[in-house]
């Protein structure tokens, strides 16, 4: 019998393991090629499907033809307040573009005050340092994603709940636990990622927008950028700082928000048939519009002539005024309250409502109380309109309506700044 030694059964055996060797070379280069074909692939495929959803939408918006004179004009399709492609567009063209009522200066007056946010899918955080200033930031760690804050409060500091990462009211990353041994991690990269903000009045405004502008320079743009020509008038008409701030009342609707804008917009329209209390106060016949660039004023006297003995919740003359794209402001006798209406899905919303008075009033227990009730009364009818609304409108019998010409001129005006948004 023939013995093969070691140094010959290498020798045997050497172009067997380079032939496998190659072989696996080559499958593990074929596997690699074909992952980055598959990623590719994805990719493209992502890309192709977000295409054909801007167009799907884009061809809902052109239903809406913004230049027919609102007599012939038909309103906007019932899939702007339906479809839930139509939503996500939205939000990216509508929302995250822009200066956004978030707030309100009081919520933030002393040092270390802050409160927290959502719009669309974007968590913010607003807070005042140790020296005065400002900040707003995105409310998400840069750790492991989780909000930083909740709610409004004091603090001298923003520590995630998640894992302990510290951030400075400045949003500076302050601490970083348990990180021995990380790598190509630079501290002065990982602070919160900010947002621009701005004060008008008593609010409290942000951009999404990606270039940071200097505090001063936001403050002195943001009044022309939201309000345009129309932020003289406001001033002028009871709408600034020195009204006191009361309390806040939230609202969950079962509708698509532009449903309460319309609502909103329709030049008193529906209140005598819906707010048959409120109709009693206001001398309805004397009510007008007039639009601004971004802005509506709807305007209506009032049933009262106030005196000191006996004031009323409306007064002498009622102001409302709609910014776009979705915040209110009524100025009504010796009240002003605010609805911020914040887009939570295609067919439900949220409507934040504060309430401020003038200083002199603050302390008449009975008289707020009063009033508060009357307008919860009036937020409940338009609730249940709301909600009505947008079930007829995901009824198969309803596609397009029509406007009154002589009321609602500011909710045509909405329906354009819309159109002309989302076309860009």
């Amino acid at each position: 019998m023939t013995m093969i030694t070691a140094t010959t059964m290498a020798v045997l055996l050497k172009p067997m393991i380079t032939a496998h060797r190659l072989l696996l070379f080559q499958t593990q280069k074929h596997t690699s090629i074909i992952a980055k074909q598959q990623k590719q692939h994805g990719s493209l495929l992502v890309a192709s499907s977000v295409r054909q959803s801007d167009n799907y939408c884009q061809n809902l918006v052109d239903e809406f033809d913004p230049n027919i004179p609102i007599e012939k004009a038909l309103t906007p399709p019932s899939s702007w307040y339906t479809d839930p492609s139509f939503f996500d567009f939205e939000l990216h063209h509508v929302f995250y573009k822009g200066w956004q009522a978030v707030g309100y200066t009081e919520q933030m007056k002393n040092p270390r005050d802050f409160f927290t946010g959502r719009l669309g899918n974007v968590e913010f955080l607003v807070c005042r340092d140790d020296d005065g200033k400002i900040h707003a930031f995105h409310n998400v760690c840069r750790h492991h994603a989780s909000l930083v804050a909740s709610g409004n409060g004091q603090k001298p500091c923003f520590v995630c709940p998640y894992h302990g990462w510290t951030y400075g009211l400045d949003g500076a990353l302050l601490k970083a636990t348990r990180i021995t041994g990380i790598q190509n991690f630079d501290v002065n990269e990982f602070g919160l990622k900010p947002l621009n903000v701005a004060t008008w009045g008593p609010f409290v405004l942000l951009t999404l927008d990606k270039e940071i502008l200097p505090q001063q320079e936001a403050d002195n743009t943001v009044g022309s950028a939201w309000l345009g020509s129309c932020s003289e008038f406001l001033g002028a008409n009871g709408v600034d700082s020195s009204l006191s701030y009361l309390c806040r009342r939230v609202y969950d609707i079962e509708c698509n928000w532009k449903v309460f804008c319309d609502n909103y917009l329709d030049g008193g329209y529906h209140v005598p048939y819906a707010h048959k209390g409120l109709a009693s106060g206001l001398k309805l016949n004397s009510y007008s519009t007039k639009t601004y660039e971004k802005v509506s004023i709807q305007s209506c006297d009032g049933g009262s002539t106030e005196s000191e003995d006996d004031i009323d919740r409306l007064g002498s003359k009622a102001l409302y005024a709609f910014i776009y794209p979705n915040f209110m402001i009524n100025r009504y006798g010796p009240w002003m309250d605010t609805n911020l209406v914040l887009p939570l899905g295609p067919r439900k919303c949220q409507v934040i409502f504060d309430y401020f008075i003038e200083a002199h009033l603050k302390d008449d227990k009975d008289f707020i109380e009063r009033s508060l009730v009357d307008s919860e009364r009036v937020q409940i009818e338009d609730i249940v309109l709301c909600e009505g609304v947008q079930r007829g409108l995901e009824t198969p019998a309803y596609c397009s309506g029509r406007y009154a010409p002589t009321v609602e001129n500011a909710m045509h005006h909405f329906h354009q700044l819309l159109h002309h948004i989302l076309k860009e």
